[in-house]
């Protein structure tokens, strides 16, 4: 006799109880420790960045994890770092984001970095997501990907700094 798991979906990702660090990957729960003090400062440095100039220049809304994005009924993440033009500010609700942001940041640890580099990629680029970066700060290394016709086309790769081209913005990160 085959016995067949059930999926997990939004709603039984909704029931979690609130300040659990977890997200919802093809309907699999998948819980994770705390970032590291490193992971945390990079991805303050590179928020902190985004956000002053986002809104100095009333672009839209920038957030970091956690907040809930939801994509589909199996799948509710929690980019580090994520902006959404102000042109789409709807999809911003009171209990998360409903959609694809149109810019994604991952900062990459050992806990993660399979799903951000893989699985996570796969739903972003199915959704729409515009602009995607997986910073790594054991080597210092960012990787940009945009989507052409739904599917990512890695653009840059180099260490200690980017440029977000949604927002003509150069980011510099330090360790």
């Amino acid at each position: 006799m085959l016995t067949l798991e059930k999926t997990q979906t939004i709603d039984d990702f909704k029931k979690i109880e609130e300040g659990k660090y977890c997200q919802l990957i093809n309907g699999e729960i998948i819980m994770s420790p705390s970032p590291s003090t490193k992971h945390q400062r990079i991805s303050k440095r590179i928020f902190k960045k985004i956000d002053a100039y986002v809104e100095e220049n009333y672009l839209g809304e920038t957030f970091y994890a956690p907040i809930d994005v939801y994509f589909d009924e199996e799948n509710a993440f929690e980019p580090d770092i994520l902006f959404v033009s102000k042109e789409r500010l709807d999809i911003i609700k009171e209990d998360g984001i409903y959609g694809a942001p149109d810019l994604v940041i991952e900062i990459l640890s050992l806990s993660n970095s399979y799903h951000d580099t893989k699985t996570k990629k796969k739903i972003y680029e199915k959704y729409g997501v515009k602009e995607y970066w997986l910073v790594d700060p054991m080597d210092g290394e960012a990787i940009g990907f945009k989507n052409e016709n739904g599917k990512f086309i890695e653009f840059y790769k180099g260490t200690g700094e980017f440029t977000i081209k949604l927002l003509s913005l150069k980011i510099e990160f330090v360790f």
